[in-house]
């Protein structure tokens, strides 16, 4: 059966996965995760694109990208994954794949939807049980978000943007944001339609996207955490 041509939509954000290959470690020391984030940097010279949260875990990473073009999205990828297959292979001496296929991606509206998936990518290091507070873990954006540490690879994307009318302010949204508990239909919503590469979004901003592209996308993956995350969203502001 031929694949089906990935979704990718300009100017919106898209999550993003990349897994290792078996799910097997793609990170080894430290040396490793900082070379990945150089990659980052060097992918979004060449095609520019917006980066508004990632966490780099053992085996895979997150991200939520938003592309300028139609292409943006896929030669940002390639130009990450080679370059650093290439570094992992010189380095440990090694050939062969290091990543599990072609990466996943779901595109994200710019509201609510888009702080959830800078939630559940941000929280992912505590689900995994390597740290118990998403702060103490050290390869995410989440410090620039709760904290306004700097980060020369991030931007502010304009729902976080609206938590504040300061930095300060928006920090603390964010905080409490990223404490309020999330339904577990969240989270399998967003796991759901990354895997698809479906839409993450309330239903008038999916069924856009479907007359945008000329083809059914929403189909059975409709969880229902919505009212529920507006509503967390609406208390955050």
């Amino acid at each position: 059966m031929a694949r089906r041509p990935r979704l990718t939509v300009p100017a919106l954000p898209h999550h993003v996965i990349q897994r290792g290959n078996n799910r097997q470690s793609i990170f080894f020391t430290d040396a490793d995760y900082r070379f990945f984030l150089g990659c980052l940097a060097n992918a979004k010279a060449r095609y520019p694109s917006r980066l508004y949260a990632y966490v780099l875990m053992t085996n895979h990473v997150h991200m939520l990208l938003e592309p300028l073009t139609s292409e943006d999205l896929s030669l940002f990828m390639q130009s990450v994954g080679r370059r650093y297959v290439r570094y992992i292979n010189e380095t440990y001496r090694r050939s062969g794949t290091l990543w599990e296929g072609r990466f996943k991606s779901a595109v994200v509206s710019h509201d609510a939807y888009l702080l959830a998936c800078s939630r559940y990518i941000e929280l992912n290091p505590v689900r995994a049980g390597l740290a118990s507070r998403p702060e103490t873990y050290p390869w995410s954006s989440v410090h620039f978000h709760t904290r306004g540490v700097p980060n020369p690879l991030l931007d502010e994307d304009p729902t976080y943007t609206s938590l504040g009318e300061t930095a300060a302010q928006r920090q603390g949204a964010y905080r409490n944001w990223l404490a309020a508990s999330a339904p577990e239909t969240e989270w399998a919503v967003i796991r759901e339609a990354t895997h698809k590469g479906l839409l993450i979004g309330p239903d008038k901003f999916q069924r856009e996207i479907e007359t945008v592209v000329g083809r059914r996308l929403m189909g059975e993956q409709r969880g229902r955490p919505r009212k529920q995350l507006v509503d967390n969203h609406e208390k955050v502001l």
